[in-house]
């Protein structure tokens, strides 16, 4: 194990003379921070996933997977050198392209269940929508199937963006944490999650703003949206709700990518295998899902009410009261509704992070492995035209 995680994460071969045969789950965590121990324990556990596992160099039994999702000489000294020797700007680059694909498929796919969460979010929905149901009703009869896709363009391009910033910036984040054997492998995870949720947000702050204010009943396409916001309120009128969507977004991604990373460890503990199977990752990301947004939903209600304040407070007496801050936006939903104003939306909210993690970890897992394979193909015949030539 210690030859495999060396090999993937360019560090100096361990020592064979030092050895380690505690195999439990806990040193998946503690082995990732001292890589001096013996090769004996190679065929014992797979590589980490922490430590990007798909650019993994081993020879162990791993899951049966379609030829395009790996390279056919795997197992050749050359191909365990390229991938040896992949720097971490080029795991971050694969992880970004990964992310892209992952997130573009994920929003799109979910977006409709996203449309009704922020319906039910949206200041004033308690007088407008009886339940999650009722607003799936009253939407379908007011604007149709198209109701449930308003703002839809603005969430390919941000959330192809956002993504890819995203998974690019954690999967940097875990290959720089990793070469510094005196940080704690434990906080990996979660501090990878929050370097990226924390770059990323600056794209998707205003990707949501235009989507959620198109969702709230604004008027036009995504682009007119855009240029209503920028001549009303500027360039900073796309950070509206950036402190709450921060707020939200550090938690709720440091809980949901620390869980799937926890989870899927201990799956891959227990299978002895190098990555997950198709069927795994989507339920490792469904409950990483579930628990992340259970817990920050009352986060996200006061980054929903300040987005969409603007325009229902131009379309409904409900909505006379307008925000300044995080810390109005609280006293006013507890003046007006109590604390039970904090879960509002939180049944499709739990439903669609569990359903978008689900699907957005399996598109991830399965579009970097892709990609990392193909890259790995082309290096190689990159090495043998040099050779030739």
């Amino acid at each position: 194990m210690e030859t495999r995680i060396s090999a993937s994460l360019g560090l100096p071969s361990p020592n064979p003379n030092h050895h380690s045969n505690s195999l439990h789950f806990t040193n998946l965590f503690t082995h990732f921070t001292n890589p001096q121990t013996t090769q004996n324990a190679q065929n014992s556990i797979s590589l980490l996933p922490f430590a990007s596992a798909s650019a993994s160099a081993s020879a162990s039994t791993t899951p049966k997977s379609p030829n395009w999702l790996k390279p056919t000489s795997r197992d050749s000294p050359k191909v365990k050198s390229l991938l040896k020797n992949l720097t971490v700007f080029e795991r971050a680059l694969i992880g970004a392209g990964g992310g892209g694909i992952a997130g573009a498929f994920t929003y799109v796919c979910l977006h409709p269940l996203d449309t009704i969460k922020t319906k039910m979010q949206t200041k004033g929905a308690s007088e407008i929508y009886r339940n999650a149901f009722d607003a799936v009703v009253k939407t379908f009869q007011t604007k149709g199937i198209l109701g449930f896709y308003s703002g839809v363009s603005a969430v390919i391009v941000g959330s192809t963006a956002s993504s890819a910033v995203y998974f690019g910036t954690c999967e940097f984040g875990k290959s720089i944490l990793s070469k510094f054997p005196n940080y704690p492998s434990v906080l990996i995870p979660p501090t990878a999650g929050a370097m990226g949720n924390i770059i990323s947000s600056a794209i998707m702050v205003p990707k949501e703003l235009i989507t959620q204010r198109m969702q709230a009943g604004a008027k036009g396409r995504s682009w007119q949206v855009l240029l209503s916001i920028l001549q009303k309120d500027g360039v900073l009128g796309l950070y509206a709700g950036y402190s709450a969507t921060l707020l939200r977004n550090l938690p709720a991604g440091v809980l949901s990518y620390s869980s799937f990373e926890y989870l899927k460890a201990a799956v891959l503990s227990s299978t002895k295998r190098s990555n997950l199977e198709p069927i795994q990752s989507v339920f490792c990301g469904a409950l990483a899902g579930a628990i992340s947004a259970s817990i920050t939903t009352p986060l996200d209600v006061v980054k929903t009410r300040l987005m969409t304040q603007a325009h229902v407070e131009a379309v409904s007496r409900v909505s006379a009261a307008m925000y300044s801050g995080v810390s109005t936006t609280v006293k006013q939903i507890l003046k007006e509704e109590g604390w039970v104003g904090f879960t509002r939306g939180m049944g499709p909210r739990v439903l669609h992070s569990a359903c978008f993690s689900a699907l957005g970890y399996f598109a991830f897992e399965t579009a970097r492995l892709a990609i990392l394979n193909q890259y790995i193909k082309h290096k190689e015949l990159q090495e043998l035209s040099f050779v030739a030539s």
